[in-house]
């Protein structure tokens, strides 16, 4: 029994110890003066020496003509490259606060029955690249990081390591938002920041494989993905995930019991190969 939920829900369980394990880091840092990470999401150091920052935040704050300080620039270039290498939308599946709050909004929607409710209001999953792009011109026009001023992320993770506050509402108007108007609506087509790590993440490392061989088609995959788009080879060919908005949060590979999906090593000769093709 145990050996079966281990194997159903490993990269749940995984994900959840890194999330709440990454929540208190920064709340022993704030709270209790620790130095391994202080600070939050948007801009921390780590033992005092290394600094991290948003680099979607940095990016924010350019486009509104603010000069950006030597540990931003650095921080910025630190996330952005292991984000880069791993696959920018693990920060969306596997550290974002939010994300814990809208898995369990689509936990809801499945067990009452909700989805129905999606197919009458569809939703571009490119809104995100909208917004993030809004968010720019919106930052150099008003001179504000306009995106980080109102960021649900940020919002939530502050209220988390800091107190509630008012922190509640947003995490409460996502959850609702997910769970009765658009199955993964925030993080699955509006947040900017999930888009930004898409483009990011587009020649990350770490994918998933599906091959076709071992596949049976129960779709089991597709039901659980929070972006079945990117599975669209499923029962059709052998391949990797290469699309930069796969999360990497391992729910296909756990459901699938045919072991026609797993995670891989990027083949980067073979898309070497495919390119001169192309």
């Amino acid at each position: 029994m145990i050996s079966k939920l281990w194997s159903n829900y490993r990269f749940l369980i995984a994900r959840r110890i890194v999330q709440v394990s990454v929540m208190l880091l920064y709340m022993a840092g704030n709270y209790w003066g620790w130095t391994f990470i202080q600070g939050n999401l948007s801009s921390s150091l780590v033992m005092g020496v290394v600094p991290l920052s948003d680099p979607f935040a940095a990016l924010q704050m350019f486009s509104a003509g603010a000069l950006l300080s030597t540990n931003i620039i650095i921080g910025a270039l630190i996330i952005t490259v292991f984000y880069a290498l791993v696959g920018g939308r693990v920060f969306c599946s596997w550290v974002c606060p939010v994300n814990i709050i809208t898995d369990s909004a689509n936990y809801l929607r499945n067990k009452l029955k909700f989805n129905q409710v999606e197919k009458k209001q569809p939703a571009s999953r490119n809104i995100r690249y909208w917004v993030l792009s809004l968010s720019l011109i919106l930052s150099y026009v008003l001179s504000i990081t306009a995106f980080e001023f109102i960021s649900p992320i940020s919002i939530t993770h502050r209220a988390i390591i800091f107190g509630l506050g008012m922190g509640w509402s947003a995490m409460l108007v996502i959850f609702l938002f997910d769970l009765f108007i658009l199955r993964n609506g925030w993080c699955g087509h509006i947040c900017p920041l999930g888009g930004f790590y898409s483009l990011v993440g587009t020649k990350s490392l770490i994918r998933v494989d599906h091959n076709e061989q071992n596949c049976t088609a129960c779709m089991e995959c597709k039901v659980v993905c929070p972006e079945s788009q990117v599975l669209f080879m499923v029962s059709k060919e052998s391949m990797q995930v290469l699309d930069g908005e796969c999360t990497n949060c391992g729910r296909c590979v756990e459901v699938c019991n045919d072991d026609a999906l797993n995670f891989s090593i990027r083949n980067l000769i073979k898309d070497k190969k495919n390119e001169k093709i192309n």
